[in-house]
């Protein structure tokens, strides 16, 4: 796969995806994006210009998909809307970019005959009980409980469909949270340490025992690539690191490690529809394609991600204010 076409690439987990591309592979990889408030051409500035170009476009424009897919050996799709609180808000970019992008992509795929790898998250199984030991497979059913989730498992299920139906060359991969670096202020690990940097208590949904399964970026990045290269066709991987952790733990871990006492924040009204815990079990994809995660201490990730955002404050700086202002209109 000489050639790689990578939707929303210059967003946070798609960013990375082409940072690690070019690290990893000889690939030539183009990137197709929206340029969304998510997206950062800042993040692809320092790749070679002979090996990442970057085209502005909506996944949902046929005009603009189908030549690139053309071009292409392989597409890996990232582009999402993604923010479970923006989908409360405003459903429908969620359903224009999560459901008919991902529709117009595997029209292309479908024509030119290119290998196409579907990035998907764990929000689509819904959630499960605190004090439950079971964990996501890929044999969980799906129980969207978002905008969000629910549009990103109606596009899984189209990848499903057109594999099936028309023998498209796919794989989806769902994923527990991300975190790490080029990711926007307005997620939850950002946000608490730009806060920090700022003098301001980070601010904690609820009660904050809410579990997530955090994972590097780069973690993500290097599952991605073992799928693409060695993945079988229509099979679903889940992807995870066995990172655990409940959002209080989360909040209290970046005030240790940014020198504030592990107490010094504020709670404030949960979300609605907020899932309890997410958990992955990634068996199938470390049995079968023999991926295991880098970044297995959460510690060592997190301080590395602040040092990141410490030293990155030109980038995130000029966003800042307006994200805490839309947060706090919502008393939050």
């Amino acid at each position: 796969m000489d050639r790689i076409l990578v939707t929303g690439g210059a967003g946070f987990i798609g960013s990375n995806f082409v940072h690690h591309l070019v690290a990893r592979t000889d690939a030539r990889i183009t990137v197709l994006d929206k340029m969304t408030y998510a997206a950062s051409r800042e993040a692809l500035a320092a790749l070679p210009a002979e090996r990442v170009s970057l085209v502005v476009g909506d996944i949902a424009d046929a005009a603009v998909v189908d030549p690139l897919v053309a071009a292409a050996d392989a597409v890996v799709h990232f582009a999402a809307e993604s923010h479970n609180d923006n989908s409360l808000q405003d459903p429908s970019p969620f359903v224009q970019t999560n459901l008919v992008g991902t529709f117009t992509l595997l029209e292309a795929v479908r024509r030119h005959d290119v290998r196409y790898h579907h990035i998907s998250t764990d929000e689509v199984y819904g959630d499960l009980e605190l004090d439950d030991p079971a964990r996501f497979t890929e044999a969980t059913a799906y129980n969207p409980s978002s905008p969000y989730s629910s549009t990103k498992a109606g596009s899984d299920l189209l990848v499903r469909a057109w594999v099936r139906s028309f023998g498209v060359r796919a794989t989806i991969s769902n994923c527990s949270n991300n975190y790490g670096p080029w990711q926007h202020i307005e997620k939850f690990i950002p946000r608490q340490i730009t806060n920090l940097i700022d003098g301001v208590r980070p601010r904690l949904y609820g009660a904050g025992l809410n579990v997530r399964d955090w994972i590097h970026a780069e973690d993500h990045s290097s599952a991605v690539l073992r799928i693409l290269e060695r993945g079988a066709i229509g099979e679903t991987y889940l992807i995870g690191a066995d990172g655990e952790r409940n959002n209080l733990e989360t909040v209290r871990l970046i005030l240790r490690l940014m020198g504030h006492d592990e107490n010094d924040f504020d709670h404030v009204n949960d979300r609605a529809g907020h899932d309890l815990r997410y958990a992955i079990d990634s068996t199938k994809l470390r049995t079968e394609l023999g991926w295991a995660p880098s970044f297995q201490d959460f510690e060592a990730g997190m301080a590395a991600t602040i040092d990141w955002y410490r030293a990155n404050e030109a980038w995130w700086r000029p966003k800042k204010d307006a994200v805490e202002a839309a947060y706090l209109a919502k008393g939050q």
